[in-house]
């Protein structure tokens, strides 16, 4: 009987270290920064948050939805109960008093999210010439920028490029992504990016640029040694040098930037997901519309 007993231990032992093992070290330190804040709001007013039960989230959201978005308020209520199942406890966060109450945040507050501005191929170009301003990092920089928009890429992806996962051929690179948000489970992707015409703007020939310039002086077998933060304020930075609002701007805009401009140019939404790794046309939909509001706007067919 002991040892039963024993072997059960040892298997939720086992269990828990596979839950956590499903989410990427990045995701688990979200979830646990958002339980954080919702700790914090029971402790405040006498409630227990493990476990915790639907009526103390639905008035947890309601506070919340004074001061955030509506896009936060689901991601909350998404990492609370991943830290409960990870803690061994079961929250119905589907409950009608969470439901019914999020319907009537959404129909009062709205949820569509002020989404940043996309870099398309304008900002760009002023982007990359504002780079003349910069001596120190201007090869990283310049190359950070340019594959960031050309693959479609998300700061994470980024960041944890190696000199071993890139590939220069005649056509352009091929880049692997080991592991990306979509892709927990490691089987990666293959990025390829083509050479530009206009060598100005050449993603392949600034990362060739910036590779043979870092191996004459560092052996670091990350590609840009930064953080997925700094990925963002490098491009608020020159976004302003550019004569461009940084508030509008962020990490994102290089990659909703590739998806809008590749949509613009008539690319198909197949293609678009396979460079940016969506695994549901939901958003890079929302990126075609952006792209076609005047494209395909009725006022076109008027003539005043």
């Amino acid at each position: 009987m002991n040892e039963l007993i024993t072997d059960v231990k040892s298997l939720e032992i086992e269990t828990l270290k596979n839950l956590k093992n499903s989410k990427a070290n990045n995701t688990l330190r979200a979830y646990q920064s958002d339980f954080k804040d919702f700790s914090s709001f029971c402790t405040k007013n006498g409630f227990s948050s493990m476990p915790t039960e639907p009526k103390i989230i639905a008035l947890y959201i309601t506070n919340l939805s004074k001061t955030s978005k509506f896009s936060t308020l689901k991601r909350r209520i998404a990492s609370i109960s991943v830290i409960h199942r990870l803690k061994g406890h079961y929250l119905d966060t589907k409950h009608p008093i969470i439901m019914e109450n999020l319907h009537g945040i959404k129909r009062t507050l709205g949820s569509r999210q002020k989404a940043k501005k996309p870099i398309l191929i304008n900002d760009l170009k002023l982007i990359i010439r504002a780079l003349d301003e910069e001596k120190k990092e201007k090869l990283r920089n310049r190359a950070l920028i340019l594959v960031g928009f050309a693959g479609g890429f998300r700061r994470s992806e980024l960041v944890n490029l190696e000199n071993d996962d890139i590939e220069f051929v005649d056509e352009g690179v091929k880049i692997l992504i080991k592991r990306s948000k979509t892709d927990q489970s490691g089987e990666g992707i293959i990025k390829a990016i083509p050479y530009f015409d206009n060598q100005e703007f050449c993603p392949v020939i600034a990362l060739k640029e910036y590779m043979k310039s870092k191996s004459e002086t560092k052996n670091n077998k990350k590609i840009f040694e930064i953080s997925d933060k700094s990925v963002a304020l490098i491009i608020k930075r020159y976004v302003e040098i550019a004569g461009l609002d940084p508030s509008r701007y962020a990490g994102h805009s290089l990659r909703s930037g590739f998806a809008t401009t590749a949509a613009e140019f008539g690319a198909e939404e197949r293609n678009i997901m396979a460079m940016t790794g969506h695994k549901t046309t939901q958003m890079v939909r929302r990126y075609i519309q952006d792209a076609n509001l005047f494209k395909n706007n009725a006022l076109n067919k008027v003539k005043i």
